[in-house]
């Protein structure tokens, strides 16, 4: 099958959609499909057209940004002829400029699925306001024409708002997840950072994620096992749209980093996040609201043996549910996110769960089977 995939953003961003976007896509090729994969050209660093392990990228010249979202005014343009080219079109939602691939591949016979990822809530602001009015209602269109839609988990779509209206098209589809070779050079820089406890985040520094609530429970654990240090992988400085969060939580931050109790490794590729992995005991997930449908550095860490505490919000709680792999906490709840933590750093031993099924049960290969038959099916 001829397979094109339409995405805002794909690498050189680092987000758990593109890696999501990135995997499946790489699967799809080695099972033997053609992949393209259109996105916008908001890095310009990075070539207009490449093929990277297998996958064909094609990057739309990007005009201006509004939010977090851009705009690209040759995309209609192409957008007609790779979805002629194409057999199936795959969206990844939340996006914009969803609608018009889905019309497009209505018009021209072409069957067409989305992958809802999760919500879109921009920081407060009338601005914001109608930004995500109007993505709303434009993923809204685009799911009312494709033929099919994924989800993460069920938890999650029993739980969305918006995937409620489209029951009928609904399938969940767990993400595909992967763990390169360690990086060794990174393994042993970051085992030098390592002095006692350690707890672990993983994501970009951005007000969905509740960075605050993980500092608001620091002075319990610390009082517990004084030695103890957040170690914060991924972006932290010039987060689009999130330059304010992380100038509100600085000085804290400076703070714990003066007294060698956090530490900001920036953003990792793949195998220098598997060694970040190797360090933890924890891992934490303390994210407040529905723009985070999952998790997959959940599904990482538990590869790597390391449990995890997540918020109960609906898909993200699933991976310590179903894996019996650590801990749920309330959502926007420090006190309770420092007694689980100091929970699983007292007795590591009860939060272990079958590493050798979770790897088999995410494998990129196995996922993209099950998309296969879906498609093979429409």
């Amino acid at each position: 099958m001829k397979i094109l995939t339409v995405l805002t953003y794909y690498r050189p961003h680092t987000s758990g959609l593109t890696i999501y976007a990135e995997r499946l896509a790489e699967a799809f090729v080695k099972r033997g499909h053609e992949v393209t994969v259109l996105t916008s050209h908001f890095d310009k660093n990075s070539p207009g057209e490449e093929i990277v392990n297998g996958v064909r990228i094609v990057r739309a010249p990007v005009l201006f940004r509004i939010s977090k979202g851009v705009i690209m005014p040759t995309l209609g343009q192409l957008a007609w002829k790779y979805v002629n080219e194409c057999d199936v079109l795959h969206l990844h939602l939340p996006q914009f400029d969803a609608p018009g691939f889905a019309f497009r591949a209505k018009i021209l016979g072409k069957k067409s699925i989305i992958t809802y990822h999760c919500d879109l809530k921009l920081p407060t602001g009338m601005f914001n306001w109608l930004v995500n009015k109007v993505v709303d209602f434009q993923n809204w269109s685009a799911a009312t024409l494709v033929d099919q839609i994924v989800t993460y988990t069920q938890d999650y779509a029993d739980h969305s708002q918006f995937l409620s209206k489209f029951k009928s098209k609904l399938m969940p589809i767990l993400p595909p997840v992967v763990l390169p070779e360690v990086d060794r050079e990174a393994l042993i820089k970051f085992s030098q950072i390592k002095s006692g406890k350690t707890i672990g985040m993983a994501t970009r520094f951005a007000s969905e994620k509740g960075v605050e609530i993980l500092l608001e429970a620091l002075p319990a654990v610390i009082e517990r096992f004084p030695n103890v240090k957040v170690v914060f992988a991924g972006q932290y400085q010039n987060v689009m749209g999130e330059e304010a969060y992380y100038e509100r939580l600085a000085l804290e931050i400076e703070r714990y980093k003066r007294e060698g109790r956090w530490e900001f490794l920036g953003t990792l590729n793949p195998a220098q996040m598997n060694a970040f992995y190797q360090i933890l005991d924890v891992l934490v997930v303390p994210s407040l609201n529905s723009t985070e449908a999952f998790g997959l550095v959940q599904i990482e860490a538990m590869m790597n043996h390391v449990p995890c505490i997540a918020s109960a919000l609906p898909g993200v709680r699933q991976p310590v549910l179903m894996h019996n792999m650590g801990l749920v906490t309330p959502i926007g709840d420090s006190a309770a996110l420092a007694e689980a933590i100091i929970k699983i750093l007292e007795k590591p031993t009860e939060y272990q769960g079958d590493c050798d099924l979770i790897v088999s049960t995410y494998e990129p290969d196995h996922i993209a089977e099950r998309f296969e038959k879906l498609l093979e099916s429409l």
